[in-house]
């Protein structure tokens, strides 16, 4: 899509070429690159070194329509439409303006603004004058239109912000449990991990996939824009909480509460009553390019390039044992031998979300089983000294794990779980029958080739191979809550061109994300995510 915007660019020189000759200056000034600029600013009245901001990035895009707006009323013409055209279609409008011969170059018009508002304040106390002037004034806008202009400016900027520097982003599950909780409202920076450019281009503005009440995607996925990201602020580290498209949410069923993808369906992994739904077409497929996945944040365990292995619930990083974050959670049997109930009224203050309250809940149950970390087991002992956690056992849960292969099959579960390589740009890997399902859908998916299995033998894009050099970086995201996170367990690596952000602060919280539990008003501001 390159050659969009340098089409677009010789286009608007060209016109700047006809519409700089109208306005008494050389045609070929327009042609220049940089200094066509520095002489549009000075015939709307601006100094030359306003156009330094066009350097600027995200800047730019509000200086470049200032400009427009401006060529467009130095040649009177004032109304809203006018700035419109002269904003959405600038190269084509301007060579209106500069071969129309009707419309003639008033001079530049903010010099002229600025003496009709010094006029204002002079005879601000010469009431006949003054009323006569305001009666006549030639910049009047309707309210309707100011309003308009607020709204739109405010729209647009918004939208910018959101799409370069900050998104604001709300914890839909209990997969990050204790440091982030269902209901935290985050801010999440876009630039921080290195900014991703833009890539799906028609979009309702403001929405990241879905249209609310019409229940329709928000975007068009033609024209998009190829893959780039700007240097980063800083790298991902280990224990990183990171904001990141979902990578299986290429193709996803969508139902009212969550959402599920088509490989959840292909590994039999959907309960009842949504597969059924699917199988028999009651809901449709929908495809969505990189950017409009679903948003996913999770903890960053794995970084490009680390062998990784969990051992009893310990995560293993290159043979040694990975720091654990703070709120760390696992499923529990909690009972009283006494019989007595176990009182549950605190448990949202706790942080235990509904989400982690699995079985025997109310009713002054006796026997519950519990998702929860271990300031939560010290007050639930604290409670009743009689009360017993036990451990659960995960190994049933092996069937639904990536990479769902036989070879590991009955093997590995969520407390026992690899060893594993993450790819790095640039290091080649033998593949082999034993290993290759843990990197099929990296080598054909993430990295765009036609992969191929026939016969025991590998073909890249037709050719027959042994080996395979990885052209990104991949990482292994875990929630906080092990025993009750969708994470890379389920569904392999996340791969660098999915990432979005850092989370950086809570900025608003409800409890367990509705009203009517109330404010956790002691997480407004706090920090989102330590380690």
């Amino acid at each position: 899509m390159i050659w969009f915007f340098v089409l677009s660019y010789v286009l608007l020189s060209v016109s700047l070429y006809f519409i700089f000759q109208k306005c008494g200056e050389a045609g070929w000034k327009g042609l220049v690159p940089g200094y066509n600029f520095l002489v549009w600013g000075k015939l709307v009245g601006r100094k030359p070194t306003h156009a330094i901001f066009l350097l600027l990035p995200i800047v730019n895009i509000f200086i470049y329509a200032g400009l427009a707006v401006d060529m467009a009323r130095s040649f009177g013409k004032l109304k809203f439409y006018h700035s419109a055209l002269a904003v959405l279609f600038a190269p084509f409008y301007f060579l209106y303006l500069g071969t129309n011969k009707q419309d003639k170059y008033e001079g530049p018009i903010l010099p002229k603004e600025r003496e009709y508002r010094q006029k204002l304040h002079d005879t601000r106390n010469q009431e006949r004058q003054h009323k006569k002037l305001l009666a006549e004034n030639p910049y009047k806008k309707s309210g309707i239109r100011e309003w308009a202009e607020a709204i739109i400016f405010a729209v647009f900027a918004a939208a910018f912000i959101r799409m370069f520097l900050i998104e604001a982003y709300v914890i839909p599950t209990s997969s990050m449990e204790g440091s982030m909780l269902v209901g935290d409202f985050l801010f999440v920076s876009k630039p921080s991990y290195g900014l991703r450019m833009p890539q799906t281009v028609a979009m309702v503005p403001l929405l990241h996939n879905r249209i609310p009440v019409l229940n329709t995607e928000s975007y068009l996925e033609k024209p998009k824009l190829k893959y780039k990201r700007l240097r980063a602020f800083e790298g991902i580290d280990h224990n990183d909480p990171v904001v990141f498209n979902y990578p299986e949410g290429d193709s996803v069923f969508i139902f009212p509460k969550r959402t599920w993808s088509i490989y959840d369906s292909r590994r039999g992994s959907i309960p009842q009553p949504f597969s059924t739904m699917i199988s028999t077409g009651q809901v449709s497929m929908v495809t969505r390019p990189m950017d409009k996945m679903d948003h996913y944040i999770k903890r960053c365990i794995g970084l490009p390039g680390d062998s990784l292995q969990i051992r009893n619930r310990q995560v293993f990083i290159n043979g040694k044992a990975g720091a654990n974050p703070k709120f760390l959670q696992y499923m529990y049997q909690v009972y009283n031998p006494s019989g007595a109930g176990i009182n549950s009224q605190d448990f949202s203050d706790w942080g235990i979300s509904e989400e982690d309250q699995l079985q025997g809940v109310g009713g002054g149950s006796a026997s519950m089983m519990l998702i929860l970390n271990n300031e939560q087991k010290s007050k639930l002992k604290a409670m009743d000294k009689n009360i017993v956690i036990d451990p659960i056992d995960m190994s049933r849960t092996q069937n639904r794990l990536f990479p769902y292969d036989t070879a590991h099959f009955g093997t590995w579960d969520l407390d026992n779980y690899g060893p594993i390589y993450i790819p790095k740009k640039g290091v080649t890997i033998n593949l082999k029958p034993e290993s290759i399902a843990m990197y099929r859908r990296v080598i054909g998916k993430y990295e765009g080739n036609q992969f191929e299995e026939r016969n025991g033998k590998f073909y890249v894009n037709g050719k027959e191979t042994t080996r395979y050099t990885f052209k990104q970086n991949y990482y292994w995201m875990m929630g906080d809550n092990r025993h009750n996170s969708e994470d890379s367990r389920y569904w392999g690596f996340v791969p660098e061109d999915h990432v979005v952000g850092k989370p950086l602060l809570i900025w608003f919280s409800l409890k367990e994300g509705t009203l009517a539990k109330g404010i956790n008003w002691r997480r407004i501001f706090m920090p989102a995510g330590n380690k």
